[in-house]
């Protein structure tokens, strides 16, 4: 870890912990409210698969999520050529689960085509620490987009940031975060976004077979980590993290087995005339 990652996540948490005093009730939202990401604790994420039947998958799932991805343990695969997205902006809504703050959008917001396959933008979650790891490191933020097909097949784009500059997505959004630090507000309508702010690289990104990260822990999720690090400021995390309740300021689940499921990369190869 850098001297100055290390001067920013002591300043995140001085800033975090001065902050948690004057925070709001804690929220009492279903099944949200029935796990934490703290470990060690009877509801914390070791103990997800016992907690209900249904999220039994969490415990014996042979194809969880998030995993360590590393250079050296993947299958290089061009036939899967770059991304082929189609974002747009439309109205969508903040929510808080109480575990994460998701952006929700209420109509088309584009798609991602994977094998022919057509899957619409439904959602965008965000996780700090990141719950990927990349070649051993974690970093301090991911953002999860959430797709999902005509017969509800479900592909997962995600993007890793580290701190620097603040995120143009985010920066849209902070106004309408801040108010879950200041209200009991679950849902806040946050007018029309756009997806195409996000930092995302098409041109070299990990494929997997894996499952949500949260209860209860779907399996049969397409994976698509972007090898590109995004930025996003220590003070554009904090506002995520005072929005949700104490267990889960550290939002990130524990990292699974691989069991040998294969891990497919792609990189746009270039040449001395540019990409090929």
């Amino acid at each position: 870890m850098s001297s100055s990652t290390l001067l920013h996540l002591l300043l995140l948490s001085s800033l975090l912990f001065s902050c948690l005093p004057n925070a709001k009730p804690h929220r009492h939202l279903s099944d949200e409210d029935e796990f934490s990401y703290i470990e060690g604790n009877p509801n914390g994420p070791e103990n997800w698969g016992n907690l209900k039947p249904e999220w039994e998958t969490c415990g014996k799932g042979m194809e969880q999520s998030p995993i360590q991805l590393r250079d050296n343990r993947v299958i290089f695969d061009q036939t899967l050529g770059r991304l082929r997205r189609n974002y747009r902006a439309v109205d969508a809504r903040l929510r808080n689960s109480g575990h994460d703050v998701l952006v929700e959008f209420k109509g088309n917001a584009g798609s991602l085509s994977i094998n022919r396959v057509a899957y619409q933008l439904k959602r965008i979650h965000f996780h700090s620490p990141s719950e990927h790891e990349m070649n051993g490191e974690r970093f301090d933020l991911e953002a999860q987009l959430v797709h999902e097909s005509q017969d509800q097949k479900r592909a997962v784009v995600s993007i890793l940031f580290r701190f620097g500059r603040a995120d143009p997505f985010l920066s849209d959004l902070e106004d309408f975060i801040k108010q879950f630090s200041n209200s009991q507000k679950n849902e806040i309508n946050a007018g029309v976004v756009d997806p195409n702010q996000l930092q995302i690289d098409d041109s070299a990104y990990f494929r997997y077979m894996g499952s949500f990260t949260a209860p209860p822990c779907t399996e049969g999720i397409s994976w698509t980590v972007t090898r590109k690090v995004a930025t996003v400021s220590p003070r554009q995390v904090l506002l995520l993290k005072q929005a949700v309740n104490e267990n889960a300021i550290n939002n990130a689940r524990p990292l699974q087995p691989t069991n040998f499921r294969s891990v497919f990369y792609f990189e746009q190869l270039k040449s001395k005339l540019g990409v090929i």
